[in-house]
Order: structure tokens, then sequence, then C-alpha cells
């Protein structure tokens, strides 16, 4: 143990040394990577000014690339109320503790037709919905308690999630509004999922499942009427399938963009009662 202690409920816990789990997916610049809503993929070239290259191959005297990417559409990122508002709010001011008591839950998706929950818009009868009755059956069977921090694992859980590109195929699952109200009441302020979004993919520019997590009104734009603006989401998580349900503490490191959105690196410690 590091000797950290984390108090989670009425019971204290020893935090683990070393993560259980970095819950990021490894962004490649020069290969195969996530991406979402049909947007270009990160790449990295050499920078080039006058005679200099910034590559050892090409002779250059050291590495220097140019690095371009859409944090909200290439891999592993937190974003803040300001992804929806005309204000600008930059996540880097958002000032998240160390470490954050997370629970895990791992949850089944149903199509929109059988699971009788819905969303803004009305969802298609082949909508894969991650639903409020999935989530709530995962908390009874690992027998936790709702936490500040949420990481929802949708099943199955495969590996092609760490390179998917969202934009072809099917439409990736989302959250019903009624999965995004049970999280309200569970006050949970920072939400972890391993999909492009929470919200439909093309859902005519609403965005009903964000602007209700921060606390917004439907259409809402300014951040000034956010009760939860201290809130995060953080998507396209990928969370290995030998990382059993349960609680954790969360580290979610942030690259210090000034920005709606940065990537991140979110890493599981294991907790031991002290």
């Amino acid at each position: 143990m590091s000797g950290l202690t984390m108090q989670v409920g009425d019971r204290q816990y020893g935090v683990g040394s070393e993560p259980v789990a970095d819950v990021s997916l490894p962004l490649d610049f020069h290969g195969a990577q996530p991406s979402h809503f049909a947007a270009p993929m990160a790449h990295a070239r050499p920078l080039q000014i006058g005679g200099f290259v910034g590559d050892t191959s090409e002779g250059g005297s050291c590495n220097c690339e140019v690095i371009t990417l859409t944090p909200h559409c290439n891999g592993t990122h937190t974003e803040c109320v300001g992804h929806v508002t005309d204000d600008p709010v930059s996540i880097a001011k958002l000032g998240l503790v160390p470490l954050l008591p997370a629970l895990l839950l791992s949850v089944p998706t149903y199509t929109a037709a059988d699971c009788g929950e819905s969303a803004d818009p009305a969802p298609i009868a082949d909508d894969q919905l991650v639903t409020a009755r999935a989530l709530e059956q995962a908390l009874g069977r690992c027998t936790a308690e709702p936490l500040p921090a949420l990481l929802i694992r949708t099943l199955p859980n495969d590996v092609g999630k760490r390179t998917r590109d969202y934009g072809a195929g099917a439409l990736p699952p989302f959250l019903s509004l009624q999965a995004i109200h049970l999280l309200l009441e569970w006050d949970v302020r920072h939400l972890l999922v391993d999909l492009p979004s929470i919200d439909r993919a093309h859902d005519e520019g609403r965005l009903a499942g964000h602007r209700r997590f921060w606390g917004l009104p439907p259409g809402g734009v300014s951040s000034a009427d956010a009760t939860r603006p201290d809130a995060t989401i953080t998507e396209m998580i990928y969370v290995p399938d030998e990382v059993p349900d349960g609680i954790y503490a969360l580290s979610l490191q942030l690259a210090p963009f000034v920005a709606d959105a940065t990537p991140s690196r979110p890493l599981l410690f294991g907790l031991a009662p002290a």
C-alpha cells in the first residue's frame, strides 16, 4: 500500500501504490486509433522550418513532431460544460482533486424497442441504450453505494473499442434519459464511459444527455445556468475484462489545455479496508 487513505462513505480504505488499470486509449499518431463523428484521424508530421526537419531519419538533429488532433473525436478525452455553452469554459480551471472515490459498473445495452426507456430526440427502434435499469442492477450485483465518479463498461467488452471507427456502420450505444436522471440522483460528478458520446451520434444537435448531466435546461448555452458546472464527462475509455466491478480510487489526469475538452488518462488504484 502507498500509505494514502481514502474515506468512502463511513469506511476508511488504503490506496494501492500502483495503478491496477490505465483505462485510457493510447493514441498512436502513426497507426490504428479510434475515431468518431467522421473526424479526421489524429496525425503527426515532422516540424519543418527553413533547413530544419524534425526527423532524425531524414537527417534532422532531433525528432520534433507537429501533432494534429480533435480531442472530442480522437481517443480518450475529458470535457466540461464549455462543450455546449456560448461562453468559453476551460477544463483546466476545474481544479480536480488528485484522487476520487470511483465505482466501476459493467452493463449490457438494450435496443430502444425492448428497454422502454427514452432519449431526446426519440430513439429509433434498433438504437442501443445504456439504461437506468441496467445500471441499478449492476449496482445491486456489486453491493456498493454510488460514488462521486462512475465508470461504465458496456458489454460485450470487445478489444475493438481500442481502435473502432465510430463513424462507420451502426451507431454506437448511448445513455437513455432515464440513465442520466439516475446519475443525477446518485450525484455522480465525474462520468467515464467506453463510448464516443453519452448522446446519440446524430441527435439534431441537442446533446440532451450532456446538458442534463451539467444541469443545463434543454438547449441551454450559458454556463451561468448550469447547476453542476464542476461535473466532467470522460468518453472513449477502455476497461479490460480482468478489472472487476467495484470501488477504486480514480486519478483523472488531464492535459492542461485551455479548452472545453482535453486528452486524459484515467488511472484506477485498488482500495483495501484500512
